[in-house]
């Protein structure tokens, strides 16, 4: 099987940037399109922005950064049909749901996670969410 469109998430965490560069060689095998994902998960600053103003900015700017930053990695690796996404809301419901609905995609690539047992037990993994919910095929990276 071909892939078309490759949504990788990206959060920036250890996983994420195995699944990232994983990902390139995927991309460029398939010919397909390169879709770099990053969902801010405002349930976690709702709360706290009450307190702190610029917790929402910090986080559009991380995102912004993150993204430029694969962007320029995805380039310099020979791709040059890339899409950007951020959006809001649960990585764990957007991602499979929403993004690669959006995009058409394929093939959702994603970190497997580093929490503990007791965090997955207590709020789940979102890569276990991904494979749950996604009506395409799902690569976890370890």
């Amino acid at each position: 099987m071909e892939y078309k469109h490759i949504v990788v998430a990206v959060d920036g965490s250890e996983a994420s940037e195995k699944a990232f560069k994983k990902s390139l060689d995927i991309v460029k095998r398939n010919n397909a399109r390169l879709i770099l994902a990053h969902v801010v998960d405002s349930r976690t600053f709702a709360t706290a922005e009450a307190y702190d103003r610029t917790l929402a900015e910090r986080a559009e700017e991380y995102a912004k950064d993150l993204l430029d930053n694969h962007v320029e990695h995805a380039k310099a690796a020979g791709i040059k049909n890339l899409v950007r996404c951020v959006e809001y809301g649960s990585p764990k419901v957007k991602i499979a749901k929403e993004i690669a609905q959006d995009f058409e995609a394929d093939l959702i690539i994603c970190g497997a996670t580093g929490m503990s047992a007791v965090e997955r037990f207590l709020i789940g993994s979102v890569s276990e969410s991904i494979t749950r919910y996604a009506n395409c095929d799902v690569l976890v990276i370890r």
